[in-house]
C-alpha cells in the first residue's frame, strides 16, 4: 500500500474543475508543520528541565564541601581588620562625643591642664637629661683623673726606684783587672748618663736614685752602702743615640777609664730591663705643700 500524500488535494467543483481560490492556493504554498521532539518521543522529559536539574546539581557540588584558597583567606583577614578598625573608630567617636557636649569653660580648663602637664613633663625630661650629662661628665673626669694618677704614680715610681722599668738603652761594662777604678770614676759615669737623658739606672743590682752615693773602702767600692765588685755593669734606660756618644766624648768617661787600664764596652739594646727596686722611704721632715 502506497504512502498517503498528506498534502491536501485541491477541491474540485461539481463540474470537475479544480478549486483555485486564494485560500486554497495559500494552503498549498505553506510548508507542513514539523512534528516536535516531544511528539516523536512521548513520555520523555523536556530538555530544559534536564538542563536545570543538572545546573542545580553542579551548584550544590561547587558549594559543599567548602574549599578556601589562600587569596580568599587573605581577603577575609583584611576584611576582619577593616571591621575591627571601624569598630575602634566608632568607639573613639563615641568618646569624643562627651567632649562635644561639654561647656566652653570645661574645655578651656581641660586644655589648661593638658598644657600644664606637658610643661611639667618637659621640665622633668630636661632635668633628667642634665643629670645624665653631669653624671657622664663627672664619670669621664673621674676616669681621666684616675688614669692620670696611675700614670703619674708610675712615672714617679720609676724615678724613685720603687717600680721596675724596661725600654731601649745601653749596657756599660767595666772590667778593672788592675783595681785602679775608684768610686768617683763610676760617679762621673752616672752623672754623664743622667745629663744625656738616662731615666733609670742600676749598677750591679743596686738601683740608682736621686740620693745615691758611692764610696771607696779597703773592701772596694760601695753604692748606697752595698758593696759591688768588678766587672761593674751599668744598665741604663734612655735614648741609645744620646747615651753612647755622651760616654765616648773626648776626655770623657771611656777615655778616663781606659787610661786606668780598664776595659770598657758599650752595647745598645732595644729592651733593657731595670728591675732592682728601692723601698719607698718616708721623709722625716719634708711635707707636701699642696692642700
Amino acid at each position: 500500500m502506497n504512502e498517503r500524500d498528506e498534502t491536501p488535494s485541491p477541491k474540485r467543483t461539481p463540474g470537475g474543475e479544480q478549486d483555485d481560490t486564494p485560500t486554497t492556493r495559500l494552503r498549498r504554498e505553506l510548508p507542513q508543520e514539523v512534528p516536535s521532539a516531544a511528539a516523536e518521543e512521548p513520555g520523555a522529559a523536556p530538555r530544559e528541565e534536564k538542563d536545570k536539574q543538572t545546573g542545580r546539581q553542579r551548584l550544590a557540588q561547587g558549594l559543599w564541601p567548602p574549599r578556601f584558597t589562600r587569596a580568599q583567606l587573605i581577603v577575609a583577614l583584611l576584611l576582619f581588620g577593616l571591621g575591627f578598625g571601624l569598630a575602634i573608630q566608632v568607639a573613639s567617636n563615641n568618646d569624643d562625643s562627651a567632649l562635644r557636649g561639654a561647656r566652653q569653660e570645661d574645655l578651656v580648663r581641660i586644655l589648661d591642664e593638658l598644657d600644664d602637664r606637658t610643661q611639667r613633663l618637659e621640665e622633668e625630661k630636661q632635668g633628667l637629661e642634665d643629670q645624665r650629662t653631669e653624671l657622664e661628665n663627672s664619670s669621664d673626669q673621674a676616669e681621666e683623673a684616675r688614669k692620670q694618677t696611675v700614670e703619674k704614680e708610675r712615672q714617679l715610681g720609676i724615678l724613685a726606684g720603687t717600680v721596675a722599668a724596661q725600654g731601649p738603652g745601653i749596657t756599660l761594662t767595666i772590667n778593672d783587672t788592675k783595681g785602679t777604678v775608684e768610686a768617683d770614676m763610676l760617679l762621673d759615669a752616672i752623672q754623664e748618663l743622667r745629663a744625656a737623658g738616662a731615666e733609670a739606672i742600676q749598677v750591679n743590682g743596686v738601683r740608682v736614685v736621686a740620693s745615691t752615693y758611692l764610696t771607696d773602702s779597703d773592701e772596694g767600692i760601695s753604692v748606697d752602702g752595698n758593696k759591688i765588685t768588678q766587672p761593674f755593669r751599668f744598665k741604663v734606660i734612655g735614648n741609645p743615640q744620646d747615651l753612647e756618644p755622651a760616654l765616648n766624648i773626648p776626655g770623657g768617661v771611656v777615655q778616663t777609664l781606659e787610661k786606668e787600664q780598664a776595659t770598657v764596652t758599650v752595647a745598645r739594646g732595644d729592651e733593657i730591663v731595670v728591675d732592682a727596686l728601692r723601698a719607698a722611704k718616708r721623709p722625716d721632715y719634708a711635707r707636701s705643700s699642696s692642700q
